[in-house]
């Protein structure tokens, strides 16, 4: 697996955190959709693991181990995700389990927020979605909000709601990027920055994302991703070439109506970087 050339998708999301397919589901279409090295990495949840895992297994298809950790860094929402890791670490379990603690409330918050503009009950809709009220996300509240007609589309909801400065955002503090790169090494897993060109940190805030989760030991970034625009491609390479980093590449695909690109559908690495999976050969399942 030592080819920039390799159909990994190793960013998505299954109904276990946000997603709409189950881990089986996604595992199938993936397959289908030519994926040669996949990983599942709900938020802050490892619990679709061992399915994601069988039901690879079943089709053929190789698979590391995924999460995608909250961290708040910078007064914002930065994403880690974690390959190749031991799920049964007691540490990241534990940390994990913390992370999640807080969803509950914030998500009353959010209800709160809405019911000022006119938007009643917004919680037990979200939560229709969530299933696990320890896993609400903006997400199930978008999808909620879509189908009681206040929206057309989850795009328009992030336009008016959920988001800085509009009703029903409410900032968490999530764990610390120390914490979430610890966790995963701990782990015997690669820590990884997701999609860094959706932060909108100005290049200081960026610079010292980079230099921190570098000292911490986390040894790659996505590159290639769902939200990366192909500017946006050229300089996340560059950016893993100045920092020494492996390059990821990931759908962050939840669902076939709401995802930008299909699983398996991205573009290759640049071939002048080194791809996560070099560093991960032994922890394929």
């Amino acid at each position: 697996m030592k080819s920039s050339i390799l159909n990994a998708d190793l960013h998505c999301h299954s109904v276990v955190s946000d997603g709409t397919l189950t881990p089986e589901a996604l595992a199938r279409r993936a397959q289908l959709n030519g994926v040669e090295l996949w990983s599942l990495t709900d938020h802050d949840e490892i619990g679709g693991q061992t399915a994601a895992q069988l039901a690879a297994k079943s089709m053929g298809l190789s698979y590391l181990t995924g999460v995608e950790i909250s961290v708040s860094f910078a007064s914002k929402t930065v994403h880690i995700v974690g390959l190749g890791f031991d799920p049964n670490n007691a540490q990241m379990q534990a940390g994990l389990k913390a992370t999640r603690g807080g969803r509950e409330e914030r998500a009353k918050e959010m209800s709160q927020q809405l019911e000022r503009v006119g938007i009643a009950n917004a919680f037990e809709g979200a939560l229709q979605y969530a299933g696990n009220p320890d896993l609400i996300s903006r997400t199930h509240f978008a999808r909620h909000l879509v189908q009681s007609g206040v929206c057309q589309d989850t795009s328009e909801v992030f336009r008016r709601f959920l988001t800085p400065g509009h009703p029903g955002f409410v900032e968490h503090r999530w764990a610390s990027l120390s914490d979430a790169v610890t966790w995963i090494r701990q782990a015997q897993g690669v820590a990884v920055i997701a999609h860094p060109g959706r932060y909108d940190f100005t290049p200081n805030e960026e610079f010292a994302l980079f230099t921190e989760f570098k000292a911490h030991g986390g040894q790659a970034i996505e590159v290639v991703t769902g939200s990366h625009t192909p500017d946006e491609y050229v300089e996340y390479a560059a950016m893993a070439q100045e920092f020494d980093l492996a390059a990821s590449r990931g759908s962050d695909f939840h669902s076939p109506s709401e995802s930008r690109i299909d699983l398996g559908a991205l573009p290759w690495l640049p071939g002048a970087l080194t791809p996560v999976w070099e560093l991960l050969e032994d922890r394929v399942l």
